[in-house]
């Protein structure tokens, strides 16, 4: 060869060497290659990349070029191998199980109720097209937006939390899971416990699992988080970070007691913890009044907040927001700056406008209307259909769950693929416990059905799925 012949050349009599040689061993450096057969750099560089893309070899940066464990025929269909990722890819920070439906997509016509998010017929669907066809039609639509969010809605943000938070103290963010993010990784270190209720948000476990942390369970009762057991996790772990959801908790619907409001506070203060306060839930109130945030009554930082818009109005609308005072608020913001710079302007002013009309008041009144006739409906389906069930005391009056203890000897998980075979998708309780589960649960959700009838519907095939596991029930 020379320095005229094409890559394909030189790829054709690779190909004769990878057949002489095994899976996995090392072909010769790019610079033996430039050698042996007098071509250019650039041409070993396409020669060696055509031959990755066929599934022939592997690269790997900093150590060579490597025969695949199985190489596929030149333009053949054959699955490439990734075992070798097994090994790359070391311990797993990751907890895909919490973050994934274990079964897979549920099969089209499946009733689903393990959802985190509202039907469509129960979202403002009409008044978001609106706000962001306003929002995209603004001279500035697609100026870059401040790290922290744009003045206003932060404005209209520390007004919905109240007490003395400022637009300072407020940093707009890509939703609630994007939040709890940022919060975790900024406040503690790799290997460092946190403090989470027992059971709780799924998701809150495997973020915080991904910044590296420990979760601690706490146990709460119908009342909220149990401020004693609290002073003791402290004590014995030595953590410096708890999180938790004082209103309509996800999955039991609890509303920390006032009396343990305070005293929640004060047991974090006196171990010189953060408290990270999920308020997901403070648009999805049943009719009632809703309590005040925590932060609200925090002088001195203790609370880093987080709300966001996307449940009570719909998935794609990803704005959420983090409050915070001192020094860990710069830490988020750093973190900010190194993840994604800033929140897309077009969704921001779309939330604002959203959030300065007439029409939310409204719409969060209907939607709260709605999700307490669901809540009925559900609590006496379930009463009707699932024998020796018990559901949460008494029923939440906020948020989009029911909790549902099962009877003894069902297991959660066959139940809930029993329940899939069925066609009807509900979420196994088990995995909203950071360790072992006191009791087999689902978290039955009732805002993502397309009316009462799919909702008792659903639960009446629930019912024969547990029929179906027979009297050892599993």
């Amino acid at each position: 060869m020379n320095n005229g012949s094409t890559s394909g050349e030189l790829a054709d009599r690779l190909r004769t060497l990878l057949s002489r040689l095994s899976p996995g061993d090392r072909l010769p450096s790019s610079r033996d290659l430039i050698k042996e057969y007098r071509v250019g750099p650039a041409t070993v560089a396409r020669a060696i990349a055509a031959l990755a893309a066929e599934g022939a070899v592997v690269t790997r940066p900093g150590s060579g070029t490597y025969v695949a464990q199985r190489a596929r025929p030149h333009g053949g269909a054959t699955a490439p191998d990734t075992a070798w990722q097994t090994v790359a890819l070391t311990d797993r920070a990751v907890d895909t199980h919490l973050v994934a439906d274990p079964l897979g997509p549920p099969p089209a016509g499946t009733i689903t109720m393990d959802g985190g998010y509202a039907h469509r017929s129960l979202q403002p669907t009409r008044v978001l097209s609106a706000a962001l066809a306003r929002a995209a039609r603004r001279p500035d639509a697609w100026d870059r937006a401040p790290a922290g969010g744009l003045m206003a809605l932060r404005t209209v943000f520390a007004q919905v939390v109240g007490g003395s938070v400022a637009p300072e103290d407020v940093l707009v963010t890509a939703g609630g899971q994007s939040a709890l993010s940022i919060a975790f990784r900024a406040i503690a270190g790799p290997g460092s416990p946190v403090l989470v209720e027992s059971p709780t948000y799924p998701r809150a476990l495997a973020a915080a699992r991904a910044a590296g942390l420990r979760p601690v369970p706490v146990p709460l009762d119908a009342d909220g988080l149990r401020p004693d057991l609290l002073a003791d996790a402290f004590a014995m772990t030595g953590a410096r970070l708890l999180y938790c959801q004082p209103t309509y908790q996800n999955p039991t619907g609890a509303v920390l007691a006032p009396e343990r409001r305070g005293q929640v506070l004060d047991v974090a203060r006196a171990s010189g913890a953060f408290v990270i306060e999920d308020d997901f839930a403070r648009h999805l109130g049943h009719g009632g009044p809703v309590p005040r945030p925590l932060v609200a009554d925090d002088s001195d930082g203790t609370v880093v907040y987080v709300t966001s818009l996307t449940k009570p109005a719909a998935p794609s609308l990803r704005i959420g927001a983090l409050v915070a005072r001192g020094p860990v608020m710069e830490r988020m913001r750093a973190v900010r700056l190194v993840d994604d710079f800033f929140v897309t302007r077009p969704l921001q002013e779309a939330a604002l406008e959203v959030l300065s009309s007439p029409s939310w008041d409204r719409h969060v009144r209907s939607l709260g209307a709605a999700l307490r006739e669901r809540c009925a409906v559900l609590t006496a389906a379930v009463t009707r259909e699932l024998p020796g069930a018990a559901l949460a005391a008494p029923p939440p009056t906020g948020g989009l769950h029911q909790w549902v203890r099962l009877p003894p000897g069902v297991d959660d998980t066959v139940l809930t693929s029993a329940a899939r075979q069925r066609g009807v998708a509900v979420s196994a309780g088990s995995r909203c416990f950071a360790t072992e589960p006191s009791a087999a649960h689902l978290r039955i959700g009732f805002a993502a059905t397309a009316d009462l009838a799919e909702l008792t519907e659903g639960v009446r095939r629930l019912g024969a799925a547990l029929a179906d596991l027979g009297p050892g029930r599993e």
